[in-house]
């Protein structure tokens, strides 16, 4: 297990050195890259339709990145020299300047859907522009370009891989001429692609397995090392899994046995360490005042959808200051072995008990934008309970987050008109979220819930208190109170509009710095102890 060790062990957990030296004996391996034959270049143009604050506009999107001529089944196929070109159109810009933004900072988050023989998995290119930030222009397009590292991605058996973008977010850092944050200090854009778009998103396919062994006839293209034109459809039209292929068909001449047996097996996409960059990307200061030995902190963010909208709110890069609590073992009826701990936590923004303030804009009754900035204050503990199951080699982490957050409404504007909502706009109550220990942890808050592994040899994946990864849960909005200015009672305005359950949120936290150390441990943490690492969002 790659992260910082825990606190100073128990009278008990001494006891049972044993069960632990099991858990020690987790270490990192990093697996090496799939051997490939030749490479192809995908230069990608394609259409998406993006949500601005003024409403919907269309934005030209490139993506180029460097995929395998041909790889073998069961290898890691790895893209690289992954690049994303997003062309605002004037709109953008307008809606920037009417935020006061003079800057941007972009980072971009690319769904892909990785497919072999009518089986497929989802994949995360993630792109940072690093420094300086963009100007925003006076006037006309906006293009923003982003770079970053693809996740490995194995094939199931032999047959035709393809890569084909979906959904595009694009989260900007708005700053001001003095290189100050702006009010809001960030904006996401969803894009969806457009129905039009050239070669449906398909950006690549890559054979699998291997090369045929008669040269193909004069004229016609290499099997070995197809290639995709500007548009992103490759010049092979015979790939089994084209758009209007039907599910499940098979490459041509794939023998039917091998055929059958990979039919749904999905290709098995790498589970990258939530956040991991080679460079760092802005977040706010995270600098803990008078650390012990069991402190640590991380950056967590995020989105949560308002089902009531029918739209996705960003958390914003936030601040987590951590304690951790002496782990336990214990030894339930069943024989199985659990190391426990209960970690209590904080956010943490400029002294305060909450995230920074973020803005979100939705499209009320589907076509008026509406622009809110918020805040969620902590009212209460934050409780950290991890549970491992040591079952070595296998190790399965159960960790649930639990947290009291009061909603904050600082302005709204809608269709570009304020709504007075004055200084007092809140919920009623904390969020709350379905409690499976209600007895141990009553009254409203936050539950979410990350599931990891931790295998002899290899890096945690999923989430893991110390290593970071996702959190989810659902989250009921109470109602609002304190809403309105000037004798205008908007409270029943915003708790029909936006209060009700079943809104699902989905947190990534980074990896933890260890603070009270002597010496910060290299790509953990930075010199002055704040966390290295600052993860991206993902829906």
């Amino acid at each position: 297990m790659r992260g910082h060790p825990p606190a100073p062990e128990t009278r008990r957990v001494r006891a049972r050195g044993a069960a632990l030296a099991a858990l020690a004996a987790l270490a990192p391996l990093i697996p090496s890259a799939a051997a490939a034959v030749g490479s192809q270049e995908i230069p990608a143009k394609l259409t998406y339709d993006c949500a601005l604050p003024s409403g919907h506009q269309r934005a030209a999107v490139r993506v180029t990145a460097t995929f395998p001529g041909r790889a073998t089944a069961g290898e890691r196929i790895l893209p690289t020299g992954v690049t994303t070109t997003v062309e605002l159109p004037a709109a953008a810009v307008t809606d920037l300047t009417a935020l006061k933004a003079a800057t941007v900072l972009p980072e971009t988050r690319l769904t892909l859907h990785v497919a072999q023989r009518g089986a497929s998995a989802q994949a995360l290119w993630r792109g940072t522009a690093g420094a300086p930030p963009v100007a925003v222009p006076a006037a006309g397009p906006l293009t923003l370009t982003t770079t970053g590292d693809a996740p490995a991605v194995t094939a199931a058996a032999d047959g035709d891989l393809t890569f084909t973008a979906a959904d595009l977010g694009i989260d900007l850092a708005l700053g001001t001429a003095d290189g100050a944050p702006a009010t809001p200090a960030s904006l996401s854009l969803a894009c969806t692609l457009a129905k039009d778009a050239d070669g449906h998103g398909l950006l690549a396919t890559v054979p699998v397995g291997p090369a045929p062994s008669t040269p193909a006839p004069s004229g016609s293209p290499s099997p070995t090392a197809p290639t995709a034109p500007a548009s992103g459809r490759p010049t092979d039209p015979a790939s089994p899994t084209a758009p209007g292929t039907p599910k499940g068909s098979t490459a041509p001449g794939t023998p039917p046995d091998r055929a059958g047996g990979a039919k749904d097996k999905a290709p098995k996409v790498g589970d990258a360490r939530a956040g991991a960059s080679a460079a760092r990307p802005p977040a706010p200061p995270c600098v803990k005042q008078n650390p012990t030995d069991k402190s640590l902190n991380a950056f967590i963010t995020g989105y949560s959808n308002v089902r009531k909208l029918g739209g996705a709110s960003l958390i914003p890069v936030s601040c987590v200051q951590i304690e951790q609590g002496d782990p336990d073992i214990a030894f339930p009826p069943d024989g199985s072995i659990h190391l426990l701990q209960k970690s209590e936590a904080y956010l943490d923004y400029q002294g305060r008990k909450q995230t920074p303030p973020f803005q979100s804009t939705f499209l009320t009754f589907g076509f008026t934008p509406t622009t809110a900035t918020m805040i969620l204050e902590q009212a209460g503990p934050m409780t950290v309970a991890s549970d491992v199951l040591l079952v070595f080699p296998d190790n399965i982490a159960e960790t649930y987050v639990r947290a009291p957050l009061v909603l904050r409404v600082l302005d709204v504007k809608v269709n570009g008109t304020p709504l007075e909502v004055g200084p007092s706009c809140r919920t009623e109550t904390p969020l709350s979220s379905p409690e499976p220990d209600p007895a141990t942890y009553p009254g409203p808050h936050l539950v979410m819930l990350g599931k990891g592994q931790l295998i002899n040899g290899t890096d945690a994946t999923g989430y893991v208190l110390t290593s970071g990864g996702p959190l989810t849960g659902e989250v009921t909005i109470p109602p609002f109170t304190g809403c309105g200015a000037g004798g205008e009672d908007l409270d029943r305005l915003l708790t029909a509009s936006i209060s009700g359950p079943g809104n699902y949120v989905k947190q990534i936290q980074g990896q933890t710095c260890a603070v009270g150390v002597e010496v910060p441990t290299e790509g953990q943490c930075t010199e002055d102890r704040q966390p290295y690492v600052v993860p991206a969002p993902e829906r």
